[in-house]
Parts: C-alpha cells; structure tokens; sequence
C-alpha cells in the first residue's frame, strides 16, 4: 500500500480503554487485558461495545509494529491500513487466543470462542469419455493429502506444549514498513518466517519424532469414483472432509470436476445425442441401409421408409436412443442424425438422359427461338462466397482508412455537413 505520511492523530484512546499508562509494558498490557475482558464478557452480563473496545485496544498495543505506528500517528493512521488495521479482527477470537482457547469462566468458553475454521477444498479436474457417462463407470485415484500425526495428536511436540512465536506475537503475520520518499511509506504484510505464519514455536528437543514439529504427515490414499449415467459436463462429485487435515480446522472437501472429452462421432447437446451421416445422391433419392455402433456398442439398424427422398441438410429423430437422464437412467433423450447429401461432380450425357427418362421432367422455357437467339451467352464459374464476401469487405475498409490519411480529408466531410 503506498500513501502519504498521515497527521498526528489521538494516540492516548487506546491505553485508556485498558488503565494503562503509555510507558506499561507487556506484562502490564496483558494483566489490564486479562482483567477488563472477563469483566466485561457477554457471556458474564458485559457491555459488548466495551468488549469489543478493550479487544481492538489490545490487538493493537499488543503487536509491537502495530503500537509503535499507534504511538506515533494514532489511531487515523490504523483506520487508513498502516497496521494491518486497528479492529478487523473478531473480538471473540482475539479473547480466546489470549486464553489458549480455554476459558477463565470454566465452563469451556462460550460457543463463538469455540468455532473453528474450515479448511479449503481440493479441487481436481477428472477427464471422462462420452460412453463413459453414457455407460456409467468407476474410477480408482490415489490421492496424497496431509493427516494429523497419530503421535503427537496434531500437537507438533512430544508434550503437547507449543510457545507463542516472539517474532509475530503469535499473530502468524509481520508488518514491515520502508521509507520509499520524503512522504511515501509502503507496509507490507507477510507470514513470520520464524514460525512460518504459525504464530507458535515448538523447542527442538521436544518436537515429535514422527512428524518433525509439523502436525501433519502425509497419507496415500485411493478414492474411488462413480461417475453415474447421465452426469454433465462440469458435474461435481464431492468427498466431504476428505482433503488435508489440519490442527483446530475442519476438514475440507476433495471436488472433482468432469471434463467430458469431445466425441469423434457422437456430440451431445443436454440429453440428445447428434450424429452426422452423409448419403450418396443415389441413397438420398431410392432409399438408404445403414448400421450405427452406438455408445454401448449395440448396433443400430438404421434405414429409409419405402419411396422417401431425403433431402441435403435434413434431420431425422430415433426416441429413446439419446443420453440417460441423470438419476432417471431409464429415461433417455433423442438420438438426432444430421444428413447431407454428396452429389456427383459431373454427369455423362448418356446418365443424364437415362435419368432425364425417369425424373421428373424440367421445365419447358416460355420463349420463342427468335427471343432466344436475342439473349446473350454467359458463364458461370464456382465461388467461395463466404471467402469473397470476406474480401471484398477489407477491400472497403482499407480504402475507408486510405482516405481518412488523405490531406484534406477531414475538411471534405466537413464541407458535405454544411
């Protein structure tokens, strides 16, 4: 964060929340906290505005960073960022880690000192086929994810005792503060180094054997996934409190999301299923005869009514063929087939008028040969439309852009407004 080096503010408030003199140290801090908090505790009758007051006096004068830029620019400076903020934190949190997550009333602290974050889910991508969605399967996934150390209980040390980290003030985190200008100051925040944003520190002689201090070791374990009929892409298959373990954390989820890879033949839309089959002119006119491997192999016998013509970029519909319908894997979506027609390049004259002789005859021109003879000849070639259409519009833009550079260009439009 950069800004200017604020004006000195009311840098007093804060030791006179908690009866103490501007010289008290630590000690002193901690004794005025200790008695003021579980006086003025909800749970014991107190007022919670001075709860909440005595718990962001402390937070701040407690962390030495934090009191020292209090003792110079006061609370304004806090309030605008420069310490990490003055009163972000919850009172009841910072109550309870004074407390060592006990509680001086004896009855385990009240329900909101107890709660516990939850730790964050692990998210993997699982890549699954159509038929594998189609059919339904399982998949076996060998996962490595932290877990409390069995023998420390997730303490870190061999008698269950850790201190509260020196460096952070058992906050986990550390402002530092440099001069970048004679009025620019940048704070920066980042974990303690010494505890590793921790916020305690275990003696070297009394760490745990196993997990070396650090509460977790890792564990190899397999899940086994169903992936159900039916199920969509980017479908969610949750295993609750299956991710990494942590000490005072709920565990969180392991979330796999389906990535369903593309078909070579088979595309799915929701329900429905589409292939693309394409017929000769000859299939499309006198009827076709096809077999279709569906995705659970079972071969489909797919073929034209007696007579029927199908025409270039037709659909036709089979019921109960599509996707399973998810948790209704008896219910099915339409299977849709797309087709087109592949008609010759060329024709002789002889299939030309065999086929002159059993279509349809064309139509008869309305016009004398004199009339005809007046008409004159053209030539037709073949053409990308779509390509030419292309062309010939940057052909227009960049004659656009040559006359908006041209001198004078500005002052033609000018004129043709007036």
């Amino acid at each position: 964060m950069f800004g200017r080096t604020p004006k000195k503010s009311d840098n007093t408030k804060y030791y006179e929340i908690l009866g103490v003199p501007k010289s008290a140290s630590q000690d002193d801090l901690k004794k005025a906290y200790r008695k003021a908090a579980i006086k003025n505790h909800p749970d014991k009758g107190g007022d919670p505005e001075k709860f909440k007051e005595l718990a962001q006096a402390y937070e701040v004068l407690s962390d030495p960073e934090k009191r020292e830029i209090y003792d110079q620019y006061g609370e304004d400076a806090l309030k605008e960022g420069m310490g990490g903020g003055g009163g972000g934190h919850d009172p009841f949190d910072i109550f309870q880690s004074f407390f060592g997550g006990g509680s001086p009333f004896g009855g385990g602290g009240s329900s909101r000192g107890r709660r516990q974050r939850k730790g964050e889910d692990v998210v993997h991508p699982l890549k699954v086929s159509l038929e594998d969605v189609y059919n339904g399967t399982s998949k076996k996934l060998s996962l490595s994810r932290n877990v409390l150390c069995t023998k420390c209980k997730g303490k870190g040390s061999k008698s269950g005792v850790s201190m509260k980290c020196s460096g952070c003030q058992g906050s986990g985190m550390k402002v530092s503060i440099r001069q970048l200008g004679p009025s620019m100051i940048q704070q920066m925040q980042h974990p303690c180094n010494e505890c590793k944003g921790t916020g305690e520190t275990i003696n070297d002689k009394d760490r745990c054997p196993q997990c070396k201090g650090e509460k977790v070791v890792q564990e190899k374990k397999v899940l086994e996934v169903h992936v159900e009929k039916g199920m969509q892409n980017g479908q969610k298959i949750t295993f609750p409190g299956e991710a990494d373990e942590a000490p005072e954390t709920i565990t969180g989820d392991i979330v796999f999301i389906l990535q369903q890879k593309e078909h070579p033949k088979f595309k799915r839309k929701g329900d429905d299923l589409f292939v693309e089959h394409t017929l000769t002119l000859t299939e499309a006119l006198c009827g076709f005869q096809f077999i279709l491997t569906h995705l659970d192999n079972r071969q489909l016998l797919i073929k034209s009514q007696p007579g029927e013509v199908v025409k270039p970029d037709q659909f036709k519909a089979i019921n109960d063929e599509g996707m399973p319908m998810y948790q209704r894997p008896f219910m099915r979506g339409k299977l849709y087939i797309h087709f087109t027609v592949d008609f010759p390049e060329s024709l002789t004259p002889e299939q030309c008028k065999n086929l002159e002789a059993v279509l349809p005859p064309k139509p008869k021109m309305e016009v004398s040969e004199m009339e005809l003879d007046e008409c004159e000849e053209t030539t037709l070639h073949d053409v990308n439309i779509e390509e030419e259409m292309r062309r010939k519009q940057q052909a227009a833009q960049e004659a656009y852009d040559e006359d908006d550079d041209m001198p004078g260009g500005a002052q033609r439009v000018q004129c043709a407004q007036q």
